[in-house]
């Protein structure tokens, strides 16, 4: 019972990448996102991904789910789209030019609405 907790804590801190049956694999990033509007863009972002199945943002923790074909896309691939789109991803800081076109209320200084 430990080891399973241990396992599933060290997962969730160094980023969980589950692969599936079919080869799929799974991703979980930290992301700077702020709203529903934030939603939209980095889902619609990765939607348009070659090689990603279905991305999912919960806003609670800030943690976006993407279920991608590791054929075609990588863990650090879809980091950078993100990334691209104005958001952090993880370690990795949000591109500036691409933060400083998003709607102010989409910003990291903004608060949570």
């Amino acid at each position: 019972m430990k080891t399973t907790i241990l396992s599933i804590i060290t997962a969730l801190f160094l980023g969980l990448n589950i692969a599936y049956a079919d080869g799929t694999k799974e991703v979980k990033i930290k992301t700077s996102a702020i709203c529903e509007m934030c939603k939209a863009r980095i889902e619609r972002n990765l939607g348009l991904s070659k090689g990603v199945k279905e991305s999912n943002l919960d806003l609670s923790n800030k943690v976006i789910t993407v279920k991608y074909n590791p054929d075609k896309t990588t863990a650090e691939a879809i980091k950078a789209t993100i990334n691209k789109t104005g958001y952090d991803a993880d370690e990795l800081p949000a591109n500036q030019k691409a933060h400083d076109k998003l709607p102010s209320c989409c910003r990291k200084t903004a608060a949570a609405h």
